[in-house]
């Protein structure tokens, strides 16, 4: 009785999960879907499928003949990684010096980085704006001064939520392995990049993938500091093809996928790292 209780409520699950599975992946299906087809089709039927005769690749070659979606792909990628890169060092730093030093100030340097989580990002954008304006890299043609007026918030964004998720790491794991390797003559450095870091690979690897999924997301830090052309990151972009095409709703579907698809891989490729990382760190912490 116990058993068949057991495959029953497992079959519950299941069934949960699938409808849940199905509500998620069609809207993106549809959109694929509609992405092949003419404008004039989508609006009479927009769900059939794209096949035979109403298929077309229409739809890209307009998106890529009338905005610059490789250049767009280059900034995004540009922001991304440099967040991504500066908050792994900044936040592995800063987790460490708080997770293994007592120093005087440590508790408020640790309710500063909670305290930090609490202010949501539309909170501080005019002062942001303002700073940034008056330093002469926000509001400018500049690429690389575009760019970089978008980098810095973002890293001030994702450090707090870093730092909490490597200390919790850092804190589960012993420091025999540490004290050994400074008996043996090794520096703080040499402790940290050839000891911490490899047994938090992990935990790094999380917060990698969120910092970067984040930051590509960005919409709107991207709408207050990019505003010419050829400084427009992905995202920033299909705002911009979206009050542009109006009811072409072919290109905009077009746009959607080009958007998304470096996500959905970025998820395919590296999901197992992403729960890993999550699981470590709650059964450790």
């Amino acid at each position: 009785m116990n058993t068949e209780k057991k495959s029953l409520r497992l079959a519950g699950v299941y069934l949960i999960l699938t409808v849940w599975a199905i509500t998620t992946i069609y809207p993106f299906l549809w959109v694929i879907n509609n992405s092949f087809k003419p404008t004039r089709l989508i609006r009479r039927d927009s769900f059939s499928l794209a096949l035979g005769e109403k298929f077309t690749l229409d739809n890209y070659t307009t998106a890529f003949e009338r905005v610059d979606i490789v250049g767009a792909y280059v900034n995004s990628l540009v922001i991304s990684g440099t967040v991504t890169v500066l908050v792994m060092l900044f936040a592995g730093f800063a987790a460490y010096g708080l997770a293994r030093y007592n120093f005087r100030g440590r508790r408020v340097a640790h309710s500063m980085v909670l305290a930090a989580m609490m202010f949501p990002v539309f909170s501080t954008i005019i002062p942001v704006f303002r700073m940034e304006f008056a330093w002469g890299i926000a509001n400018t043609s500049s690429v690389p001064l575009s760019l970089l007026s978008v980098i810095l918030p973002q890293i001030a964004g994702n450090l707090s939520f870093s730092i909490i998720i490597l200390m919790g790491f850092l804190l589960s794991i012993p420091v025999d392995m540490e004290e050994a390797a400074y008996l043996d003559g090794c520096n703080v450095y040499q402790v940290y990049f050839k000891i911490i870091i490899p047994i938090t690979k992990s935990a790094f690897a999380t917060v990698a993938i969120f910092t970067f999924l984040w930051s590509y997301n960005d919409l709107f830090t991207q709408m207050y500091f990019l505003r010419y052309k050829n400084t427009f990151t992905v995202t920033r972009l299909l705002n911009e093809i979206n009050s542009q095409a109006g009811v072409n709703y072919g290109l905009m579907a077009a746009a959607v996928v080009l958007v998304i698809v470096p996500v959905l891989l970025v998820y395919i490729f590296l999901q197992k790292n992403i729960i890993k990382g999550l699981t470590a760190g709650a059964i450790k912490g």
